[in-house]
């Protein structure tokens, strides 16, 4: 396997760190397939105008976040603007000291292209947009750029392509903003560029300093930030882009929330958005939310504890009778607003394992000696533990074969079989109680 070295080394030491990499997700993508090609059809009805909403459901370490960012991929590379962010404390969907607002501020700060992969792609945006409708006009007209008739011709444009933001709620702002951003870009003016620039990012404290410097009575705050990520998906559109996918991630941070009634706040906004995309009040976006079981079917504080969510996500009896019968994940339903995360197969882990000893292999410069009678020696060890059906994920097994080839590479006398059926390695202990784990895990040795 041909693999930078770059790549390589952001792959292996992410993993090996418990975290999904941002880059070489297709050198590792194992299985997943029914999963992804859900998710990319839901990418089709949003480049046509649609909307969708969908819930990626599993345990710590299942594959959640690996799938999300699998998703965000794909979806940059058929032209689509994304943005994420992980939920936290101080990052809520709604929230009266500024954590919905926050929330808005990080998924803009992550807004990221094919041509910007790592986020901060918002400046890029505008002025590619700006570029387009300039390319456009002078194609159209013939006009030169320098004549007096040029700039006229393009802010004509720019009104007849913005105008159908007016109709939508804060449409007017958006679209004064815009033309803002255009003139300020023409006549070389950075400060007013930067001040517009500021406002779409929502780090304008009051309506008092966004009037000294733009002119504008209105700001982005915690109530009506779902409503600006309505008008970028419609503009990013206009700008030459397949629409925006939002991926939001750790919903356990909402089923923490000690007082119930701000997780009602919180649900109650889920539940707008959710609506919002199936009755087609909003248009070029998707949302996709990942949480774990607890914290989605918790009646008492999960989304599920709000009655409107559950009766719309939970399963009905057709559903429920394949879940409960044997083999019943071949047949899930992909269409479902929840996709529950079942384990890789045996001989997915293989392959996959398979996958990182060359990856590992190209980045460290030797040849590979883990052959696949002791790949199949270590998924069996792995899998053998007591416990491990209901407790074992890809994360702990990955860490765990990282850690055995990076002992391989530097002890090149090992008997790796010897080693592997020894019972030498340790592994690391699933927590208790997975949703108010802090990620630290005691070792055990078998």
């Amino acid at each position: 396997m041909k693999i930078p070295k770059r790549i390589a080394s952001a792959v292996i030491n992410s993993l090996k760190g418990g975290v999904v990499p941002r880059t070489g997700l297709p050198y590792i993508t194992v299985g997943r397939e029914r999963e992804i090609d859900a998710l990319l059809h839901d990418v089709d009805i949003i480049a046509d105008g649609g909307a969708s909403f969908r819930f990626i459901v599993g345990r710590y370490g299942s594959g959640k976040s690996f799938l999300l960012q699998t998703i965000r991929a794909h979806v940059m590379d058929r032209g689509f603007a994304v943005m994420d962010a992980d939920l936290s404390p101080e990052r809520r969907l709604q929230g009266t000291k500024g954590q919905g607002l926050a929330t808005y501020k990080e998924l803009i700060s992550n807004l990221s292209t094919k041509t910007r992969p790592d986020g901060g792609a918002l400046t890029l945006i505008l002025d590619r947009w700006i570029s387009g409708i300039q390319s456009e006009t002078a194609a159209e007209t013939g006009l030169s750029a320098n004549s007096p008739e040029f700039g006229a011709a393009v802010e004509k444009r720019i009104f007849g392509v913005i105008s159908s933001l007016n109709e939508m709620v804060h449409g007017f702002d958006f679209a004064k903003l815009l033309t803002m951003y255009y003139r300020a870009a023409v006549n070389g003016d950075d400060e007013k560029r930067g001040c517009v620039v500021k406002w779409f990012r929502g780090e304008y404290a009051n309506k008092t300093e966004a009037k000294n410097e733009l002119g504008v009575n209105i700001i982005i705050t915690d109530d009506d930030w779902y409503e600006y990520i309505k008008l970028l998906a419609v503009f990013l559109k206009m700008a030459g882009y397949g629409g925006l996918l939002v991926l939001i991630d750790e919903l356990v941070n909402i089923y923490k929330i000690p007082n119930s009634i701000t997780r009602q706040y919180n649900y109650e906004k889920m539940l707008t958005m959710y609506n919002d995309t199936l009755q087609g009040k909003a248009r070029y976006i998707g949302f996709i939310m990942g949480g774990t079981p607890q914290c989605i079917e918790d009646t008492r504080r999960g989304v599920y504890s709000y009655e409107a969510l559950r009766s719309r996500l939970a399963e009905g009896r057709f559903g429920r009778a394949v879940g409960d019968t044997e083999g019943g994940s071949q047949f899930k339903d992909m269409l479902a607003p929840v996709i529950r995360l079942t384990p890789l197969t045996y001989e997915e882990m293989l392959v996959l394992t398979e996958k990182l000893s060359d990856i590992h292999a190209e980045l460290y410069s030797y040849e590979r000696r883990i052959g696949q009678d002791d790949l199949i020696a270590f998924i069996k060890d792995e899998f053998g533990r007591i416990g491990a059906d209901s407790h074992i994920t890809p994360r702990e097994v990955i860490r765990d074969f990282i850690e055995l080839l990076d002992i391989i590479m530097q002890q090149p006398s090992l008997d790796i079989s010897e080693f592997i059926t020894s019972g030498g390695l340790t592994y690391s202990a699933p927590p208790q109680d997975e949703d108010t784990a802090d990620g630290d895990f005691a070792e055990f040795t078998i």
